[in-house]
């Protein structure tokens, strides 16, 4: 079983019928129930649920403080290496751009570690272009080996693994998965992928649900919003996280709602998601899933990401650099441009300010010791 039969049904659905159809009553149906259903959620994203944002806002506003109280997980991503062997339309770091490519060595691993732990950070994410070759398994270990030292917990966003290629990591010391689909559409898909691994739009489907049977506690999916219709790629990221959680209930499952953000490339997303629709997005989220977090990157900016904290928001970036060694190192290619530039420190304060109280260190990594040579 993979969420990909699940997919296969939930393709058949006429999506632009069924925008038409839901009715606020529907929508308010919804709002009514503790949990919800595939219809639920399509009420929701649906064009009938704008009206009713606000009503939607404060039951989602109920269930994040129900679930998560005040709190705001902080972390920051660390770019270890840049080489990709993929052609994906919408990302700098694709094989067709001619820039110096870099990888940090363990010194320089050392010294980005040094620098985001001042900060007060003991979450990060580790991310690498998708290359076997130059960013192999063995490379991530021993990168995790250095960061152990200074972060409690320890993600990866890197190219899909298997099974027991992750439990090496998840024996390294990574506790967490991040894996975008990019676009569950298929068809978009193959469009946007030209060259390269990715392209196996059913390896990377899959990849989130081998990390839960590694054992990650958390793993953390979504669509990279604009791709394809939002209203269909939020209901299809909803429902594989739902898939995700029914199936694997030790496991943390959230969701992510990146919007496309100007990159090295000239590639022009397909579909244009207002600040309004994103509210709707997390809020549909909260409400289908209110035990997941929501994860809000700086791809927004600055006021945008202080009024959406309120709205079902539970882990956010700081401090963010999406260059190869960005925290110290200088003249890197970065994979996207940030939005929100502040500082661990200023947006720890504008979390005060808001009465949240923001998280450095929730979780420790408990890895066993090495045998002791007899």
């Amino acid at each position: 079983m993979s969420f990909y039969e699940t997919l296969g049904r939930l393709e058949q659905y006429p999506y632009v019928q069924l925008w038409k159809e839901y009715t606020s009553d529907d929508v308010r149906r919804a709002l009514s129930k503790d949990r919800l259903d595939e219809a639920d959620l399509l009420a929701l994203l649906s064009p009938a649920a704008d009206p009713l944002l606000e009503n939607i806002a404060q039951k989602a506003q109920q269930l994040t403080r129900a679930h998560f109280g005040h709190a705001m997980q902080l972390f920051t991503p660390m770019y270890l290496a840049d080489f990709c062997v993929n052609h994906c339309t919408y990302c700098s770091f694709s094989s067709i751009y001619d820039f110096p490519r870099k990888k940090l060595s363990l010194d320089e691993v050392r010294r980005e570690a040094e620098n985001i732990a001042a900060t007060g950070l003991r979450h990060i994410l580790i991310l690498t272009g998708e290359s076997r070759k130059d960013n192999p398994v063995s490379y991530i270990k021993d990168c995790v080996e250095v960061l152990r030292e200074y972060f409690s917990s320890i993600s990866i966003e890197i190219n899909p693994l298997a099974t027991a290629e992750y439990q090496e990591l998840l024996e390294a010391g990574v506790d967490g998965l991040t894996l975008y689909q990019e676009v569950y559409h298929q068809e978009t898909y193959k469009e946007l992928h030209v060259k390269g691994p990715k392209r196996n739009y059913r390896n990377r489907l899959d990849a989130p649900e081998r990390g839960c049977q590694a054992g990650f506690r958390s793993v953390n999916i979504g669509a990279l919003l604009g791709m394809h219709d939002w209203r269909q790629e939020a209901f299809l990221s909803a429902m594989h996280a739902r898939y995700l959680q029914d199936r694997y209930p030790d496991c943390e499952i959230s969701l992510s709602t990146p919007r496309f953000r100007p990159y090295l490339g000239e590639f022009n997303p397909e579909c244009d998601v207002s600040d309004r629709s994103l509210v709707q997005i997390i809020l549909a989220y909260r409400l289908f899933l209110p035990r997941s977090g929501i994860t809000l990157s700086t791809r927004e900016p600055a006021a945008l990401r202080d009024h959406l904290i309120h709205l079902g928001i539970t882990k956010m970036s700081a401090g963010v650099s999406t260059e190869v060694g960005g925290h110290t190192l200088e003249g890197g290619t970065p994979q996207f441009e940030i939005s929100d530039s502040r500082s661990v420190q200023e947006i720890t304060e504008m979390l005060y300010v808001n009465s949240f109280q923001p998280v450095f260190k929730d979780w420790d990594i408990l890895v066993e010791p090495a045998p002791t040579p007899t």
